[in-house]
């Protein structure tokens, strides 16, 4: 890695820690360049535009998340195994202590939902092979024979991807101290589920 890269990754490390809290509308190369001490001209010559800024640091964010909960998960058996480790790093991910406003996803996708362009076109292709990936560790359950043969993964990925967004709201927004232990229990309960023997028609 060269200097230059170097400098990037450092300056993407305080862009998605400041994005997490202020939003990405509030990620400008003016702020940034007020919290890294370095100058506008500098920032321009890594990001030609906000957009371009607004991408790069969830492209950034998208790394972390992979070394911080994919990459490790990936490591544990296939199987209930590596569900429960993904879903047991993922709240771990909630309160990682480079990004002071919690889950930059969950905001940036609050604050793009309407607003069409690069930076929310890259979060929704994200998002959509997130819950791919949910669904390919489901099915692996599934041939484990962990869970039942008839369980829609994509109904268990979509179901384990809200539990994760009710808990967001419940620790940084309403400040609950028993959230993280009441997502364990719906995410206990939906594994229950997607095991449980069905009963013939």
């Amino acid at each position: 890695m060269t200097k230059g890269d170097d400098t990037r990754a450092s300056i993407l490390a305080e862009a998605t820690n400041l994005a997490s809290v202020n939003g990405l509308h509030g990620l400008t190369i003016g702020a940034l360049a007020a919290h890294t001490g370095m100058s506008k001209s500098g920032l321009f010559r890594h990001f030609g535009s906000k957009e371009e800024l607004q991408v790069a640091t969830l492209r950034a964010g998208v790394d972390r998340f992979t070394e911080a909960v994919v990459r490790p998960a990936l490591k544990a058996p296939r199987g209930l195994p590596r569900v429960r480790e993904l879903f047991d790093r993922w709240l771990a991910w909630e309160s990682d202590k480079g990004l002071e406003g919690g889950c930059l996803f969950i905001a940036a996708s609050i604050e793009l939902d309407d607003q069409p362009g690069a930076a929310r076109d890259y979060l929704v292709a994200t998002q959509i092979e997130w819950l791919g990936f949910l669904e390919s560790a489901a099915r692996k359950a599934v041939e484990a024979g962990d869970f039942r043969p008839d369980v829609d993964v994509a109904q268990f990925a979509h179901e384990l991807n809200t539990i994760f967004l009710g808990f967001h709201q419940a620790h940084r927004l309403m400040r609950d101290p028993q959230a993280a232990q009441r997502a364990r229990r719906q995410f206990d309960r939906l594994v229950e589920d997607a095991a449980r023997a069905s009963v013939p028609a």
